[in-house]
């Protein structure tokens, strides 16, 4: 089927969005090319690959790929493809490859940055255009690969904006994931992650990121829960904390900054909360090594940054405050697989990683008593939206009333949604071809 710009264009208004944006293959194929194949993706972490001819594959978009690092200490990101019968060349996961690449079907082998290296029986392609220097003869290497304090991103673009430009403001949520360690640098723990697999279309999580009217109302069994259990043992611990935390008044989440930046990038933000430094034990003593480094008035700074699902549209969402990263991958139209990768903060005290240890294994873990919730709304979204019960999602709350900045917009109330207007701006822009997606609302006019 083919799709016009015109349809693609009247599928998203300033207010609402068509359905068919999460339910049609069409449409999940073209997303597959115009915007993973275009943006900045999130690969993996150099951590993820410490030492030479250690790899780890992904995707980008609808495509395998493996990050690989090679004898000289660079990062290289291939298509996880033999050129010789197109055979995957490493199976899904991580690991060390050793010095070079090997087929396990035919024997090929090519250089950690993918050039060709050599191959059995050489006499058997004499006279043919076989030339080992030929880039049809090696892996392919993605277009572009970057890397930002340590995080590595691909595009399959050989054109477009450079990395710190695409990233644009929710850099600083690096930045403050990175400056949380007093080294400056993380690791993802043990190279490994959580996966959930989403029986819903990879929008979904992204809107819902930012959805702070859902919390109270979704994950209500989970908060009456962590209540109750309080109430019994007399005291609110950590572990109820961060469970009890989503049933908050809507006072609370209105009050809430939303950042949104060009490409559909966003974060969620509270009031600054210098005291996060020191409120409990683990903090003081993350707090006392932060301060050994930088001084008590920038670790107070560091620690106060009260930001949360911090948006990397077609990426995933970096929390800065309990070390993860949660990476979306589209699969199809409806199904999504979210790696949830957890790091160690170099040179802080041991307690700061087991704390967000707990966060992952009771928050985001597919033993989770919260993302249960989510995952089943995502999935029920999908249901409803194959439907004839109507044909376009709202969009509304407090349209027209966001803040223009210089560098993209912010919202004067906590439930707006500028995140989800932003992100579709920014959707329909890729899809269009239009360039740079800017940041801000659709304002054409409605078909």
């Amino acid at each position: 089927m083919t799709l016009s710009s015109q349809t693609l264009a009247d599928l998203v208004r300033a207010d609402s969005v068509h359905k068919r944006v999460y339910t049609d293959p069409a449409i999940f194929e073209l997303e597959m090319r115009r915007i993973y194949g275009r943006a900045w993706v999130y690969v993996g972490h150099e951590s993820q690959v410490p030492a030479s001819g250690d790899y780890h594959t992904t995707r980008l978009g609808d495509q395998d790929v493996v990050m690989v690092r090679a004898t000289d200490g660079r990062v290289h990101v291939l298509y996880n493809r033999c050129p010789h019968k197109g055979t995957k060349l490493v199976a899904d996961g991580s690991g060390c490859t050793g010095k070079f690449f090997r087929c396990p079907y035919h024997a090929w082998t090519f250089k950690l940055d993918g050039s060709h290296l050599s191959l059995p029986l050489k006499e058997g392609l004499e006279g043919t255009c076989y030339d080992p220097r030929h880039p049809d003869f090696s892996m392919r290497r993605v277009a572009r690969v970057d890397g930002y304090r340590g995080f590595v991103f691909a595009s399959q673009a050989a054109d477009g904006p450079d990395l710190v430009t695409f990233l644009g403001g929710v850099a600083s949520s690096i930045d403050n994931l990175c400056d949380r360690s007093p080294e400056g640098k993380v690791k993802v723990a043990g190279g490994g992650v959580f996966r959930v697999l989403q029986q819903s279309n990879w929008k979904v999580f992204y809107e819902n990121l930012h959805d702070t009217m859902h919390a109270r109302v979704t994950h209500e069994s989970s908060v009456v829960a962590a209540r109750e259990q309080a109430r019994q043992i007399g005291n609110l611990p950590f572990e109820l904390l961060i469970m009890a935390g989503n049933g908050e008044p809507y006072e609370f989440w209105e009050k809430l900054e939303l950042r949104a930046y060009r490409n559909g990038h966003g974060y969620m933000e509270g009031i600054f909360d210098p005291g996060a430094a020191t409120r409990d034990p683990v903090s003081r003593a993350h707090f006392e090594v932060l301060a050994g480094v930088h001084g008590e008035e920038r670790a107070r700074a560091i620690l106060g940054m009260n930001r949360h699902n911090t948006i990397i549209y077609g990426s995933g969402s970096p929390h800065t405050v309990f070390q993860q990263f949660r990476v979306i991958r589209p699969l199809s139209v409806e199904r999504t697989l979210v790696e949830i990768q957890v790091f160690r903060l170099e040179g802080a005290p041991p307690e700061v990683f087991e704390r967000a240890l707990t966060y992952a294994n009771l928050i985001n873990s597919p033993s989770s008593v919260v993302m249960p919730d989510d995952v089943e709304v995502y999935r029920r979204c999908q249901d409803g939206n194959r439907t004839r019960g109507g044909d376009w999602v709202s969009l509304h709350r407090y349209l027209g009333t966001d803040k223009a900045l210089a560098d993209g917009m912010v919202s004067i109330n906590g439930t707006s949604e500028l995140p989800m207007r932003n992100q579709f701006a920014a959707w329909r822009a890729y899809m269009l071809a239009e360039g740079q997606p800017q940041a801000g609302e659709v304002t054409h006019a409605a078909a």
